[in-house]
């Protein structure tokens, strides 16, 4: 890699770390509900797609399995998700929303908007989906090694 291609990657790398906090302070701002946005992602993923396994919950977020565990511990003793076992194999838990928990998504999605009017608001259609093609890029690459 020559060093201009690094010094335009590793400014490339600041301002996305920047953007990250900035949006991260943003949402602890707007948000009284109580929920990280990983908490509402969640529940966003178990309420547009039905119940999922922990494992599958971690491939969709990008967190690891006990990322999982730590981000369902909160949702399970609010009555927002729920474990069940699978009826074919009792070993294989599924994570599923529940009605508390569809109440709470709703909400939160008025604070959600403004989050994303904040991030992106200045942004063209076509600007946003070219961003949307060089991040889920970013990821496909990453995920390779």
């Amino acid at each position: 890699m020559d060093n201009q291609r690094y010094d335009t990657i590793s400014a490339l790398f600041e301002v996305v770390a920047s953007l990250e906090r900035k949006w991260s302070n943003e949402w602890n701002q707007i948000n009284d509900l109580g929920f990280s946005k990983t908490h509402i992602l969640l529940l966003d993923l178990l309420a547009k797609e039905g119940p999922k396994r922990p494992s599958v919950i971690a491939e969709r977020l990008k967190i690891t399995t006990g990322g999982v565990t730590v981000l369902t511990s909160k949702l399970l003793k609010g009555g927002y998700i729920k474990k069940t076992q699978s009826s074919k194999d009792r070993r294989v838990s599924q994570i599923a929303i529940t009605q508390e928990g569809r109440r709470v998504l709703e909400e939160s999605k008025t604070q959600v908007m403004a989050l994303v009017q904040s991030m992106f608001g200045m942004l063209t259609n076509e600007e946003i989906r070219t961003l949307h093609k060089i991040f889920e890029k970013c990821l496909e690459g990453s995920s390779q090694k």
